[in-house]
């Protein structure tokens, strides 16, 4: 059922989160240059190990007003991607867990200047352990950032609801301008927050955005009623909108 009660600003009817994973080089390359010149602004989760690699790029996006977030220091996913059988979610622990967090932030703020207020889970994956010991992290990160973005969902968020700790995040990788407006409309029907995420931009493949696709969803975000922010943008504007309604 549409959200009527909630109220974006400017008479927009939704909100859009463009974000992108990894501090891969085609997003500095390809991506941000897209956005520059349509003047929006995306959330960039970096990995410090690839951002160290374009350091001049990354902080020329900060300082442009682009997003810079946290997606963890050493990129912990389930054993079943066999990334890294020693960096597995099933055997860390939440100490673990909160040490890798803190770290990537330190390390970004050491290298961008910027600290990190919104998190990405890598691979959407958000517990540690397994079986009866198995936990969720969901709490440490609404302990250090005010939001934080899963992926893989299959709906937007409803802003007076959602747990902004584990915002859905919706895939934009390989996916045609007709999928993505398909999400915008549908994001305007429900006045929900629609958050997409990607990885490379322009380079084909499993894990990449389309340049066309890019530039012809910043040209149709800019038609129509949505917002289009930084997940901490947005999600600033959220907890003020809650904390308004509940009285505070």
């Amino acid at each position: 059922m549409p959200n009527r009660s909630f109220q974006w600003p400017d008479g927009a009817r939704a909100a859009i989160s463009l974000t992108f994973d990894d501090a891969r080089t085609t997003q500095i390359d390809a991506g941000i240059p897209i956005l520059d010149a349509h003047d929006l602004k995306a959330t960039f989760y970096v990995s410090p190990a690839n951002a160290g690699q374009r350091l001049d790029g990354w902080k020329a996006a900060a300082a442009n007003g682009h997003e810079i977030g946290n997606h963890s220091l050493s990129h912990p996913c389930s054993i079943n991607f066999h990334f890294d059988d020693d960096n597995a979610l099933e055997d860390y622990s939440l100490e673990r867990m909160e040490r890798d967090l803190l770290g990537a932030s330190d390390e970004i703020e050491r290298l961008l200047g910027v600290r990190p207020v919104t998190f990405a889970y890598p691979c959407g994956q958000t517990f540690i352990g397994r079986g009866a010991g198995c936990r969720s992290y969901v709490p440490l990160v609404a302990k250090h950032f005010i939001a934080g973005r899963s992926a893989f969902d299959e709906t937007p968020n409803d802003p007076m609801v959602a747990d902004l700790a584990q915002l859905t995040g919706m895939e934009a990788d390989r996916a045609g301008i007709e999928q993505l407006t398909a999400l915008i409309d549908r994001a305007l029907d429900q006045g929900s927050w629609l958050v997409l995420f990607a990885h490379n931009v322009g380079t084909g493949g499993h894990q990449a955005l389309g340049a066309e696709t890019l530039e012809a969803l910043c040209r149709h975000a800019q038609g129509s009623a949505v917002w289009m922010d930084t997940v901490a943008n947005i999600a600033a504007y959220v907890h003020e909108a809650r904390d308004k309604a509940a009285g505070k």
